[in-house]
């Protein structure tokens, strides 16, 4: 078998010992003589997989008392329309910063249920960037402040969490959620897809401080509502149980390298090899101010352009897959998530270094 280095940025690289455990409990999860797949998401094997897993997760998170941890669907767009239903309560309006795409498909979404208050614009020009928190015209009566910790797309990330002030702070941490330590206690709300960093598709993590579960609406669905989904401990419809399974050995696979603090110790030296090795060139570029470059997704683009699609041929030829930008975007795009080992990053820069040397 021959596995290649695959830099999508979502369905993404899983590590691989969690993908061979699972294959080993495909047709037999530990003496049940039932895939997980097959199990009643009621029955007493899996219940023991979503309490481990979700036991797991506050452990590497370190999730504070008075937080509930929810294990849903929908992906993190349909957080995009939960969060105001469930967090609008009395308020007349929120606010959003405006980052890229990710933040603007959140603002186009809340806009149906309330009035959106753009605090700031970034992740725009050349090199892109992100305002300064102190430029930021936020409203201290808005029900919540919130930003996207990363765009995915063109590679802008925060490397600080903003202050809120008293307004509970939402970020959408879906490619770099567990990928370094959080304070989860600076947080209303904090949720992510799987997808990027910590599974397969098709589950949703949000984590939402208890009190706010009083400002939910009454129009809010009951599968959207976290409230109900809390009392019903995420099992309030079926909930995407192997996707679930799979996100727990990846919790595992995480503990035992270390926790987070070593993961992004390893995620820094990734992202850190990978940008010297575009700065040092003049055949490769990275669009993104260096304050506000992502650990996760880093964009590149090729100084002729018309050398594109010779890059990206032989590049998979090389064994390294996945490196198309996104279209609304173009060059190249290299996601080095917690699962990408250091040689599937220094395997990507030798073969940069040889395509420079006889294309530049």
């Amino acid at each position: 078998m021959t596995r290649v280095y695959n830099f999508s940025a979502g369905p993404a690289i899983l590590p691989e010992p969690v993908l061979e455990q699972a294959a080993a409990e495909m047709l037999d999860w530990r003496g049940s003589g039932m895939s997980v797949m097959e199990m009643s998401h009621r029955g007493k094997e899996f219940v023991s997989i979503a309490e481990q897993a979700e036991a797991d997760l506050r452990e590497l998170l370190a999730v504070p008392e008075g937080y509930r941890v929810l294990f849903l669907q929908g992906g993190a767009t349909a957080q995009f329309a939960a969060l105001p239903l469930n967090l609008l309560g009395a308020a007349g309006s929120v606010d959003y910063v405006n980052t890229g795409s990710w933040s603007k498909k959140a603002i186009a979404e809340a806009r149906k249920y309330t009035t959106v208050n753009v605090v700031a614009e970034g992740g725009t020009g050349d090199p892109m960037d992100i305002p300064p928190r102190a430029d930021w015209q936020c409203d201290p009566d808005a029900a919540y402040l919130h930003y996207c910790a990363n765009e995915t797309i063109t590679g802008v990330e925060f490397h600080d969490i903003p202050d809120a002030g008293d307004v509970p702070l939402v970020s959408d941490m879906s490619s770099t959620f567990l990928s370094r330590p959080v304070d989860v206690s600076r947080f209303g709300v904090l949720y992510a897809g799987a997808q990027k960093n910590f599974g397969p598709a098709g589950l949703t993590v949000v984590i939402v401080r208890e009190d706010l579960f009083d400002r939910v609406s009454d129009r809010t669905p009951s599968v959207w509502d976290y409230r109900r989904q809390a009392e019903a401990d995420s099992m309030l419809n079926t909930p995407a149980t192997y996707s679930w399974y799979l996100a727990g050995l990846v919790f595992q696979w995480l503990k035992r390298e270390g926790g987070l603090t070593a993961m992004a110790e390893r995620n820094e030296r990734k992202a850190a090899r990978l940008y010297a090795a575009i700065d040092a060139s003049d055949f490769y570029r990275n669009p993104v101010a260096p304050g506000a470059r992502s650990l996760m997704n880093v964009p590149f683009v090729l100084a002729d352009d018309s050398l594109d699609g010779r890059f990206l041929e032989e590049a998979s030829e090389a064994g390294l897959k996945t490196l198309k930008g996104h279209r609304s975007v173009g060059g190249m795009r290299a996601s080095i998530y917690n699962a990408m080992p250091e040689s599937g990053v220094q395997a990507l820069i030798d073969f940069m270094a040889e395509f420079e040397r006889k294309h530049g």
